[in-house]
């Protein structure tokens, strides 16, 4: 979410939108920021394993009570919510002023009432995905719930300048945070039995299940290469011949996929959540959900697909500009609502939160 955040703040100032970020204060600099809180709450609020501190949720209801009513002052055009407060879907319901939530998340019971509650034609949802739209509406969503698929700057995440041109050791990749629903060690097991090595990098979440699942395997071909910055996971990327993605529960995108397409990597990974939907049959090979076997077959066929079908996906369909394209439209569209006339083309103040 984090990441959204910035790429759209900066995608839209880019476009000639005057944008306030609400954020920790000692956000990027780049940003006009109205802080609502002085500094990133993990300095002392830390999270470890995804237990919270005790007193987070008081201290966060605290910061987002007081910065609700600055958010929504009237100030703003249209608010984009990326974060998951109460608080402020609850009051763009209570005052009708245009507002975009984009939901990142599975439908946990904490959040799922609250956006049921105040969608409204002047509080319109985004998913990543038409599967993530299933997961939380089921068979029927309101049409306030709208799929808007995530984008990346395809600048940030080049192909290799001959695509077509094979790495010279064939290893595999993996990425994301090393916690076991998103099934490294599978990874890690179908990269064996495929005769594959493998580089996995990303945050140690689960540090025991690293410790029992993944360490014991690692050797000269089997390495971790811990927490990569983009322009070192860019590169990796580009010297790796496929990306195994793994996700062991509903992943509603899975935006590392898009990432190493872009890099003009294909894609082994099992059928589960959004996977076949954000890949597509041209750009990756499936195995079923935690089937081992299957994988390792899934990444011989998919080094057979040319590096130029996963960019050419990517840029067809996952580009920042096309993300953004979808955002202002939904703009106009609560605007629309909100004050009963036509939609302005015209830049716009935003808000980003």
């Amino acid at each position: 979410m984090e990441a959204h955040s910035y790429h759209l703040a900066k995608g839209l100032m880019a476009r000639g939108h005057d944008v306030t970020l609400f954020a920790a204060g000692d956000s990027a600099s780049c940003f006009d920021i109205d802080p609502i809180m002085p500094v990133h709450y993990d300095r002392d609020y830390p999270w470890e394993n995804t237990t919270p501190h005790p007193d987070l949720y008081t201290m966060l209801d605290h910061h987002f009570g007081a910065a609700k009513h600055r958010i929504f002052s009237g100030r703003y055009d249209v608010v984009h919510n990326n974060c998951l407060h109460r608080f402020i879907m609850q009051e763009a319901h209570r005052t009708n002023m245009p507002c975009v939530t984009s939901l990142h998340v599975p439908p946990f019971e904490a959040i799922h009432g609250v956006v049921r509650d105040t969608l409204c034609a002047t509080h319109i949802a985004t998913v990543t995905s038409a599967r993530q739209n299933w997961s939380w509406w089921g068979a029927a969503p309101p049409l306030e719930s709208v799929v808007v698929h995530n984008g990346i700057d395809l600048d940030l995440w080049p192909a290799p300048d001959d695509i077509q041109t094979l790495p010279h050791e064939e290893h595999a990749l993996w990425c994301g945070r090393i916690t076991r629903n998103k099934g490294p060690h599978h990874a890690v097991q179908a990269a064996r039995k495929a005769g594959l090595g493998l580089r996995l990098y990303g945050y140690l979440e689960d540090r025991d299940y690293f410790a029992q699942e993944i360490q014991p395997w690692l050797d000269e071909r089997i390495l971790y290469g811990g927490v990569a910055d983009g322009t070192t996971l860019s590169r990796a990327m580009r010297q790796a011949r496929l990306l195994f993605f793994t996700p062991c529960w509903d992943e509603p995108f899975g935006l590392v996929a898009v990432e190493a397409m872009a890099s003009g990597l294909p894609i082994a990974c099992f059928d589960q959540g959004a996977a076949r939907e954000i890949i597509g049959e041209e750009a990756g090979r499936y195995a079923r959900p935690n089937d081992v076997n299957a994988l390792a077959q899934a990444a011989h066929d998919a080094m057979q697909i040319g590096r130029d079908v996963p960019r050419k996906r990517v840029e067809a369909c996952f580009s920042q500009e096309r993300m953004i394209d979808a955002y202002e439209a939904l703009y106009a569209r609560v605007r629309a609502a909100s004050d009963h006339l036509a939609p302005m083309s015209q830049p716009y103040e935003t808000l980003i939160l």
